[in-house]
């Protein structure tokens, strides 16, 4: 069974540039529970907007600390 955890993230215009670009390569957040976590930051891609990203996201893993899936909440 998947782990789930939450975390906020708000990254400006100009930080998201860098992420969706590939010159930032990886994503490090505190979850709600104060646990880090670090996964690849191609996954955000998709939630980058004019402004950047703003907003509460869960982030689901497996058992091997794989990721499975990332979605805003």
């Amino acid at each position: 069974m998947p782990t789930e955890l939450q975390f906020y993230l708000n990254i400006s215009r100009e930080q998201a540039l860098r992420y969706y670009q590939g010159t930032a390569r990886a994503i490090v957040v505190t979850a709600t529970n104060g646990q880090k976590l670090q996964f690849p930051a191609e996954h955000i891609r998709s939630f980058i907007g004019l402004n950047g990203i703003e907003g509460y996201f869960s982030i689901q893993f497996d058992d091997d600390n794989k990721l499975v899936g990332l979605k805003r909440v």
